[in-house]
């Protein structure tokens, strides 16, 4: 694919491949990791509007930016509520962000109950209303979500169309309606209606997981750029890969990855979430199910080094 800057009002990427917010995975250092890979851009994990408003620890603690970060800082929120998404847009919290993403296609079916993330494709007013409050704020502005919430509910090009003229700066479309979850085939039909209705950038998204994969979507969708969520879940070396970035160790970028960890986070997070981004790592590699063992079993930073070290990714 054409690799190029992607421009967000005033804002500027550093190419188009960009990784998308997961929940439970792109924290600072995740994020720092891919961005040295070639990512150009990184989203926080989808923060709660409300618990920023309340201030919540948790939720500042998603909101941590390593300092051998270098692109745009982007944040995720989420919530159902005009007034609380403009307040924590206008947050101390989030002062350091330039761009804020709205999540609008989440189909947890906790988010969703709660009438947050895809369920506001239900009531595109509430959904304009979101974000014209949130671009008052004076922050620029993405929203990602779905093509519809089910096959007889396709609104991407309706939506894509609202956004924009809410004013959002950019968008992200989810190839897959609310009701597929993250399985089954990418609807590339309806990502190319999306990008055909509005002027402002259009990020693909779905089932993105090697270069061949990001090209097709550009290719089948004539969206700006990709956005990559369960693919850098599974190897983030894969914008080295899109990108074409040569000349790196995978297993150096890890043991950084665990060590950076442990310093921002702390020994217990860092054991237990690196045990599960290394098993995530070793899918397909020879004597995968051994080390996830041995992994699961780890108690402490030291050990999951040790088992690191005697990895072949």
């Amino acid at each position: 694919m054409k690799l190029k800057s992607i421009d967000i009002g005033k804002l500027h990427t550093k190419n188009n491949v960009v990784l998308a917010p997961l929940a439970g995975y792109t924290n600072s250092v995740f994020r720092s990791m891919c961005w040295e890979l070639g990512a150009g851009l990184g989203f926080t994990e989808m923060v709660s509007a409300k618990g920023l408003c309340y201030g919540s620890e948790k939720t500042e603690q998603l909101l941590h930016v390593g300092a051998d970060y270098g692109g745009i800082k982007a944040v995720q929120i989420f919530g159902n509520d005009p007034y609380y998404m403009r307040k924590a847009c206008e947050s101390e919290a989030l002062a350091p962000f330039g761009l804020v993403d709205i999540n609008m296609g989440c189909p947890v079916p906790k988010i969703y109950k709660n009438g947050e993330g895809s369920a506001l494709m239900n009531d595109l007013p509430l959904a304009a209303k979101i974000i014209s409050e949130c671009k008052k704020s004076g922050k620029y502005v993405s929203v990602k979500f779905r093509i519809g919430l089910d096959e007889s509910r396709i609104i991407s090009a309706g939506f894509a169309k609202m956004c924009e003229d809410a004013g959002a700066d950019m968008i992200t479309v989810h190839g897959r309606t609310r009701d597929k979850i993250y399985a089954g085939e990418v609807n590339f039909k309806e990502i190319a209606a999306a990008k055909k209705a509005v002027k402002i950038p259009v990020l693909a998204n779905g089932g993105i997981f090697c270069k061949e994969d990001a090209e097709k979507l550009i290719e089948e969708t004539g969206a700006d750029g990709v956005a990559v969520a369960r693919g850098a879940m599974y190897k983030p070396w894969i914008f080295a890969e899109i990108t074409g970035l040569e000349n790196y160790d995978k297993k150096s970028i890890v043991l950084g990855q665990l060590q950076k960890t442990k310093e921002i986070y702390g020994e217990r997070f860092a054991c237990v979430f690196m045990r599960k981004m290394i098993a995530f790592y070793l899918k397909g590699a020879p004597n995968a199910s051994f080390y996830k063992e041995k992994l699961f079993k780890a108690a402490t930073c030291e050990e999951v080094e040790n088992i690191l070290n005697g990895l072949e990714f």
